[in-house]
């Protein structure tokens, strides 16, 4: 590849990059972009001389616009800058958490989360999750989510989006889902009334919610252990977007639990001991 080459053209001047952004939304005169960029002739007409060169840019009756190379470069140029953008940006995230929790089709579209920011609680207890996580989860008209951790403050939470008539949709581990079971019966049958739907995936490697107002993703560590300190948080329509994603691509591979009439479980799980009932 030249060393002077497109990629140089590019990547070399932000203010080039920027241009070629800005008219990939529209054409533009050249008061537009001195507007849009608070420059002056000086400062952005080399810029722009240097693109029509390079045929990224014609000009045509007073308005700057892409030239076919120029639709090409942008299309396929911005989704590569999101991507390390989100990236960096929480880069440690990243790095120190075991990715094989999500699909490869979704870490494709890793750039729809560059709007997230980790946050971090200093001082967890286990009983509670973040505040950030349970302020947000508690005005929103929708829940899906997943866990393979289990956490009891999660329980009134639900409650309250059930009471509420929020749609509730959960996926667990049995481990978790049988804790539930066990401890929390009554909540349980309150929480099926209300049309919650559970399913099980045992090989969970993340616990994460959408709802309609933000997205919360948490992942274990390379060693198995889950990472209960540390979420990725965002409220962008990407993020959220992405979210529902990986829902669904989880959901498609759980076995979703079919409730039952207390007085005929007892009697059916003695002839069909594994079979998912509620």
């Amino acid at each position: 590849m030249k060393k002077d080459g497109l990629l140089s053209l590019l990547t070399a001047s932000e203010k080039r990059k920027d241009v070629l952004f800005l008219l990939h939304e529209k054409p533009r005169t050249l008061q537009d972009i001195k507007d849009h960029f608070d420059v002056r002739s000086p400062e952005i007409l080399p810029r722009l001389k240097e693109m029509e060169a390079a045929k990224m840019i014609i000009k045509q009756d007073g308005l700057y616009s892409l030239a076919p190379l120029g639709r090409v470069a942008a299309m396929y140029y911005k989704p590569l800058l999101d991507t390390l953008d989100a990236i960096e940006s929480n880069e440690s995230f990243w790095g120190e958490h075991d990715l094989s929790a999500i699909s490869a089709e979704l870490l494709y579209r890793i750039r729809e989360l560059k709007e997230c920011s980790v946050i971090r609680a200093e001082s967890y207890n286990i009983c509670e999750s973040h505040p950030e996580f349970k302020e947000n989860v508690s005005n929103s008209l929708y829940f899906k989510g997943a866990a393979c951790i289990f956490i009891p403050s999660w329980i009134d939470l639900f409650l309250e989006l059930a009471n509420r008539g929020a749609s509730i949709e959960i996926i667990l581990t049995d481990g978790v889902y049988n804790k539930i079971k066990c401890e929390y019966a009554s909540e349980l049958d309150i929480l099926l009334k209300h049309g919650t739907h559970f399913y099980i995936y045992n090989d969970l490697k993340t616990s994460f919610a959408v709802t309609d107002e933000f997205l919360s993703l948490s992942l274990n560590y390379f060693n198995g252990v889950h990472d209960t300190k540390n979420d990725m948080q965002g409220s962008d329509p990407a993020s959220i977007k992405w979210g529902e994603s990986l829902f669904s691509w989880y959901k498609a591979q759980a076995v979703e639990m079919v409730s039952t009439p207390p007085l005929y479980m007892s009697i059916i799980q003695k002839m069909y001991p594994q079979s998912l009932l509620i």
